[in-house]
């Protein structure tokens, strides 16, 4: 197949960007074509607020640069990781008008929820699903913290909902989880066209040996990840336990800081990904302790991969990923005494911890290889071309 992928990069690079990178690397592994339009955010400077309001809700570049990549080439398929903010639904309209199937890829809730991530002052929060106009996310200025930017988002969402954009111009959205594609379906966009395929990893990082006598955060350094209750668990803990911090974000000072507080707390930093490996495979177990609703959980995949069982927050996808008792265990999010609890019983029962351990690469090799991966990539994209003719 020749495939056209789209995606807009981050600014701090994250499972997104990894994710779509891999899926482009197996399709080419297996001989597909597959050419790349990317936007950068690092453009977004470069744009006053009323252009950058425009080109969120209508970018006609990329509009038109979509239709002439299209016009020039046989594509097969347009598979959009994702369009925000500088790529915009317009290339839907693009691909659409040259009869060419599109799938979109969902990695966060966006077509939902202004910031995407259903998360706001610490806590969950729902108020703009189901509302046509998702104006809450305007009044707490859920984007960026600006209620300009937020509102150009809100704009965006119900513009194209009122063009019923979601609806006619997607042949096939992919869910990572189960539990996303029930919250897309609660939020609107039709059952029939929601598949779930999961993240995987690639190369195969091989198993570790669990010896490092650590437990290991690796993530976002950021409020909805759940560094709060990381850090107040790992203060109750007493050094039972080390805790080795792994990622970059907008909390990495508060980190560093906390490492002076709770001496068994080091901070890492951002890591090349083979150190992640090495130090996922030696740690005695991972910890997830997210606030919000991950459509995901990549770094638990990871965790499977090496061997290493996953201690996770009860909540959204990550609570589907992790089978608490077998593959890792589950606390009560926010619950910093329930984490340490959960800790105390794993280090409690090393035999149990043994078995997580073969567990957890049981279940890489079942769900999360790059094999099972294609296979069901293509299933959907003969799907899509299916149902768009």
């Amino acid at each position: 197949m020749q495939i056209l992928s789209v995606h807009n990069k981050y600014l701090i690079r994250g499972g997104e960007d990894e994710s779509q990178e891999l899926e482009r690397r197996i399709l080419q592994e297996n001989g597909h074509q597959v050419d790349l339009y990317e936007e950068n955010n690092t453009r977004v400077k470069s744009l006053n607020p009323a252009q950058m309001a425009l080109r969120t809700i209508w970018s006609t570049e990329a509009y038109q640069l979509v239709k002439q990549r299209l016009q020039n080439s046989q594509y097969n398929l347009v598979h959009i990781q994702n369009f925000f903010p500088l790529i915009s639904p317009a290339v839907y309209y693009a691909a659409k008008e040259q009869k060419v199937p599109v799938v979109q890829s969902l990695r966060n809730y966006r077509l939902l929820c202004p910031n995407g991530l259903f998360f706001r002052d610490g806590k969950v929060c729902e108020d703009c699903l189901g509302n046509f106009i998702p104006y809450p996310g305007i009044v707490h200025a859920c984007y960026r913290d600006n209620r300009l930017a937020s509102a150009s988002v809100a704009s965006m969402l119900t513009v194209h909902r009122a063009m019923n954009t979601w609806n006619k111009m997607v042949d096939i959205y992919i869910t990572l989880t189960e539990f996303a594609r029930q919250k897309m379906i609660q939020g609107g966009l039709p059952a029939e066209k929601i598949v779930v395929k999961p993240n995987f990893v690639h190369p195969d990082p091989g198993i570790g040996e669990g010896s490092g006598g650590y437990a290991l955060f690796v993530g976002r350094l950021s409020e909805e990840k759940g560094l709060d209750t990381l850090l107040a668990a790992w203060e109750k803990l007493a050094g039972k336990i080390p805790l080795k911090i792994v990622g970059d974000g907008p909390l990495l000072a508060e980190m560093i800081a906390a490492t002076e507080r709770i001496p068994q707390v080091e901070c890492l930093g951002r890591r090349p990904m083979s150190e992640v490996y090495d130090l996922m495979g030696e740690a005695t177990f991972v910890v997830f302790p997210s606030k919000w609703y991950e459509t995901f959980g990549r770094v638990a995949v990871e965790a499977f991969a090496k061997g290493t069982p996953v201690i996770a927050a009860n909540i959204g996808a990550i609570a589907e990923l992790v089978d608490s008792g077998r593959t890792g265990l589950h606390f009560r999010p926010g619950d910093a005494d329930d984490l340490t609890a959960q800790v105390e019983w794993l280090l409690a029962n090393p035999s149990k911890l043994s078995q997580m351990r073969q567990e957890a690469r049981t279940e890489f090799e079942t769900k999360y290889t790059a094999e099972k991966n294609y296979n069901r990539i293509m299933e959907i994209y003969v799907q899509a071309q299916a149902v768009s003719v």
